[in-house]
């Protein structure tokens, strides 16, 4: 079964900054399209950003466009999410999934596109 595994979470203060990371063993990501989630308590889960498999299209959730910045890097077989200038409101835990393909329109921030996820990593903003 297809399993990622994300890491890099943590506790950091506003305006901190983290990265996550997404790896899996046994397959090639380089095939996929990645997607990164979150989900904060008693709130449903949210698309974050999205890199196609070859890395050339990218796509962001309003509420982190030009602080948060998706890559991949197809040696490493792992995609990563630079998260900067972080605020309280980021707290949640991230997960990434696996898309089949890449989506232009606003689905591409849809669970139900995606068919593999991780466990999750928590990212706790707090001061």
């Amino acid at each position: 079964q297809l399993q990622l595994v994300e890491s890099g979470g943590g506790l950091v203060q506003p305006g901190g900054s983290l990265r996550l990371s997404c790896t899996t063993s046994g397959i090639p990501l380089s095939y996929y399209v990645i997607g990164w989630f979150r989900q904060a308590p008693g709130k449903e889960r949210e698309g974050v950003a999205t890199i196609s498999n070859t890395g050339g299209f990218t796509n962001y959730a309003d509420s982190v466009k030009g602080r948060f910045s998706i890559s991949r890097d197809h040696a490493k077989n792992t995609v990563y999410l630079q998260m900067n200038t972080l605020k309280l409101e980021d707290t949640a835990t991230y997960y990434c999934a696996l898309a089949t393909r890449y989506l232009y329109d606003d689905n591409w921030s849809s669970a139900k596109e995606y068919i593999a996820w991780g466990q999750g990593t928590q990212v706790t903003v707090s001061s």
